[in-house]
């Protein structure tokens, strides 16, 4: 362990077990004590300044240091600190903010149940799915389809649907009744010559057969991400969507849009679901909603599932689901205020006039000698690294040469996620064209010398040329 006498650094590794971490590494290397924030970047205890390229974990839409959202959650905590939604009772911010949600949404949507985070969100909507189905006489009509590579949380139910191995190796995971199809990226899984509307139609046969085999009595729901996040940040082919919500529509499969990273605003739109077309029976949110300045979530259904919902709560009593932080006053307070920022600073404009610049920036990354594809949309983006650009071999999982990025990267003062071998750069909202430009010159410095790194160890050739911006 390494030796800090009595920081904050020795004390966190003596007393905070850390979520997605390599804790025998973070036992010698220790952690980044963050002190304090303002606009899109971060500063530690030693007073470095690190552009937050990740906007926290793809949420801090607004900034670190927006003085009208810790006056909002003040107001709120002189005002009503607590309260709850149970059974009857209520309070004003949870009202409006439900009624600003659904006049925000694309489509028409009936109700909006609050939880505390995008994982409580989509567990949620696995146990409204078959709740449902429960109240339509359909008891074995139960199965959720997700996606290789889709993340949709870490409770036992959503790291269940998440398709990544580590979250479900010695987790004793996934659980019954969820199943995976293909992960829709072109780049990496695409056939010789396939285009993405042929991919498209191979992914929705897929889909097709996977629910005859299972049976479309058994299959209740499919989950996607708009724009797939902690996955790799994959953007969907061409008529992607279009093809698989028919094969839901003839299997009478209802569409769970998992909006926790797109929604509000990410990807050019309010919402990923009207960038890409999606018509969803269940919407989740959360992240942006509150710019991440309280915990905050939400999962909305249509008119069609709150009506099985009031019927079978009316049989049994009860419908006896929900969460003792959900639509805390507070967090609403934050998320309301958070709302009235987004429209009166017209963030929409904003994020369609620096997105341009920003995917220009990412693209012009895709001819660096590490980079195999530059990959994004609106203020969303990554980069997948390689051994070969030429056949897009990927590196060894032991190589680690995506974290390594990272790490270099953020000695450069930027701060990403390494996904893999996948850079993802999702950074506030409120970022302007010159701290585009200054992300990206710091991400091409750390790209040389990355290369650099890995040319001396032998595990690619040669030094990378200097790119133009």
């Amino acid at each position: 362990m390494t030796s800090l006498g009595n920081s904050a650094a020795s004390r966190d590794i003596a007393h905070v077990l850390h979520p997605y971490t390599d804790l025998k590494a973070h036992q010698r290397r220790g952690p980044l004590i963050v002190t304090h924030g303002r606009g899109v970047r971060v500063f530690d205890d030693q007073g470095r300044d690190y552009i937050e390229a990740l906007a926290g974990l793809w949420c801090v839409s607004l900034g670190f240091n927006e003085a009208r959202l810790v006056d909002a959650a003040r107001r709120q905590l002189e005002r009503l600190p607590y309260y709850h939604s149970f059974a009857h009772k209520s309070h004003e911010p949870a009202i409006e903010l439900a009624e600003r949600i659904l006049a925000l949404l694309p489509t028409p949507m009936s109700k909006v149940f609050f939880s505390n985070s995008g994982s409580e969100a989509n567990d949620t909507a696995i146990k409204m799915v078959w709740y449902y189905n429960n109240a339509r006489g359909r008891p074995g009509k139960k199965k959720i389809v997700s996606r290789i590579r889709g993340y949709h949380g870490v409770t036992v139910a959503t790291a269940s649907l998440t398709g990544l191995p580590n979250n479900h190796r010695d987790f004793d995971l996934p659980i019954a009744n969820v199943l995976h199809t293909a992960c829709p990226h072109h780049y990496r899984f695409a056939g010789v010559g396939e285009s993405e509307e042929a991919f498209a139609t191979r992914l929705a046969a897929e889909l097709d057969t996977l629910i005859e085999r299972e049976g479309s009595d058994t299959v209740a729901a499919f989950i996607a991400e708009p724009v797939m996040g902690a996955g790799g940040v994959i953007v969907p082919p061409a008529t992607y969507f279009e093809k698989v919500q028919a094969v839901l529509k003839k299997h009478d499969v209802l569409l769970i849009a998992d909006e926790v990273i797109c929604g509000f605003g990410r990807t050019g739109n309010m919402f990923g679901t009207e960038t890409f077309g999606l018509n969803p029976d269940i919407v989740t949110i959360a992240k942006q909603l509150s710019s991440g300045y309280q915990p905050i979530a939400a999962t909305v259904v249509s008119e069609e599932l709150y009506q099985a919902f009031v019927s079978q709560s009316e049989m049994i009593g009860v419908f006896a689901h929900g969460f003792t932080y959900g639509g805390h006053p507070v967090a609403c307070a934050v998320a309301i205020e958070t709302l009235n920022i987004y429209r009166e600073r017209h963030l929409l404009d904003h994020i369609r006039g620096m997105a341009p610049r920003f995917q220009e920036r990412l693209q012009a990354l895709a001819g660096h000698p590490l980079v195999g594809e530059a990959r994004g949309i609106g203020l969303i983006g990554a980069l997948e690294l390689v051994r070969d650009k030429a056949t897009r071999t990927p590196f060894e999982v032991a190589d680690r040469v995506g974290p390594l990025a990272a790490d270099v990267a953020q000695d450069e003062g930027i701060i990403l996620r390494a996904m893999g071998d996948s850079l993802a750069l999702c950074p506030p909202l409120i970022i302007a064209e010159a701290e585009i430009e200054e992300l990206f010159d710091r991400l091409s410095r750390a790209l040389d010398k990355t290369h650099r790194e890995l040319a001396g160890r032998g595990m690619v050739a040669g030094g990378p040329p200097r790119l133009p911006d």
